[in-house]
């Protein structure tokens, strides 16, 4: 059965550490999930396939567990993008109209203009987001249809990644016997699950924390307008406690899941831990660490990520319009104290952002880990109605469902 409006929609999270795959159908009031599967990421690292079967033997295992429980089969796949050094351009394009209305087939050639004239060597443009058009200077126009000018122009933003990864990620996929429908940056989809209208629209960042990245987006007037990935996540704090405490990276994720924290307490040095020692026998050799050493090895880690998102943010020009406001999702974001280690580095108020848009989420799936798979559906709705509204005015491309008319197809989200 194919992805559209009328079957089910299905969405691929690849992760460094974990693959999830939602599979969901449109209903009145929003999606509905039908199908859930995930499995422990194996090929990959810092979001890119090092091993092809490995990572296609993941994919297949998460794709087979969702098509049992929602009893479809699946034919295309929405994936996330989280490497391939993603890039963030806004392109500016001006045309005349010479005191003529504007119309659908205007806002059409100059969202096609902007897209053509921008070609960046050995990448991929996944995402073409107009996100604010001018006439005769006037900017801040969310829809310009019905209005007359001479000059007419858009901004485009633009996300483009590496062909090498595509080609990559992209046979990956079909090599599980499954199309690939579209394309999506991860903090984008992230995004789109987790965020409210009014954030969208005053000014929001999005950190995705991720098992082998963490990226983020800055959302402002409804839109996406910046993105970036940097290569340090989860895993990274994992083999800080593994080679900290000389113990195996197993053991070092349990203790990061059961007893880590970000921040500082008053009973972490009462507090003690049994560490078994690496290449021993379990509990041959007692060695017994008081707490406050695991969050001494813990939180300098999270802190260089938050610090290097804050740099990256006010370099990027951003931070202004990204306002005081910043949501973390990915699985790295439930560590105990990264919500308050992040308000303070940040400067900003931080929530854990989960998934809100999709319903008959099961338990094990409704937290933040699990917002980027979540939000490829609600990306897939948003495209799908992008289409049926343009009609057969817009062209596509093979891969890339690249021409969408802008901000104001987002009544649903």
């Amino acid at each position: 059965m194919a992805t559209g409006r009328n079957g089910p929609i299905a969405a691929l999270d690849v992760g460094t550490t974990k693959i999830g795959c939602f599979v969901a159908v449109e209903e009145t009031g929003g999606l509905r999930i039908k199908g859930v599967g995930h499995q422990v990421a194996r090929g990959m690292r810092a979001g890119s396939i090092t091993n092809m079967e490995m990572a296609e033997d993941s994919i297949r295992s998460a794709v087979d567990a969702a098509e049992r429980m929602a009893g479809e089969t699946i034919r295309e796949v929405y994936v996330s993008v989280t490497a391939g050094q993603p890039a963030s351009q806004t392109v500016e394009v001006e045309m005349s109209i010479g005191g003529q209305e504007i119309g659908d087939k205007d806002l059409i050639k100059t969202l096609k203009e902007a897209q053509t004239g921008y070609k960046p060597e050995n990448r991929t443009v996944i995402h073409a987001l107009p996100v604010g058009y001018n006439v005769d200077g006037n900017k801040g126009i969310r829809d310009p249809r019905g209005m007359f000018g001479d000059q007419f122009g858009v901004s485009m933003h633009m996300v483009s990644v590496l062909n090498n990864h595509v080609r990559n990620l992209t046979t990956c996929v079909e090599r599980c016997h499954l199309g690939v429908a579209g394309l999506v940056s991860a903090p984008y989809a992230a995004g789109l699950a987790s965020l409210v209208q009014d954030e969208m629209d005053l000014g929001v960042t999005v950190i995705d924390l991720g098992g082998g990245s963490t990226s983020f987006a800055v959302f402002y007037d409804g839109e996406m307008v910046y993105n970036e990935t940097i290569p340090v996540g989860g895993t990274h704090v994992s083999n800080d406690i593994a080679r900290g405490l000389s113990t195996t990276l197993a053991n070092a994720e349990r203790m990061k899941t059961l007893y880590g924290s970000a921040l500082v307490s008053s009973s972490d040095e009462k507090e003690i831990i049994d560490v078994p020692l690496i290449g021993e026998a379990e509990h041959h050799v007692a060695n017994h660490v008081p707490r406050s050493m695991l969050v001494g090895i813990i939180r300098p880690r999270i802190e260089e990520i938050l610090e290097i998102v804050r740099d990256r943010l006010l370099a990027s020009g951003f931070a202004k319009v990204a306002g005081r406001r910043a949501v973390i999702v990915g699985g790295a974001s439930q560590l105990a104290g990264v919500q308050e280690l992040a308000g303070r580095i940040l400067d900003k108020q931080v929530r854990i952002g989960k998934p809100i848009r999709v319903k008959s989420l099961p338990d094990a799936t409704e937290g933040p880990a699990f917002a980027v798979a979540a939000g490829l559906l609600s990306f897939a709705v948003k495209e799908n109605f992008n289409e049926q509204l343009s009609g057969n005015l817009l062209e596509k491309t093979p891969k890339n469902r690249l021409l969408r008319i802008g901000n104001w197809f987002k009544e649903n989200f």
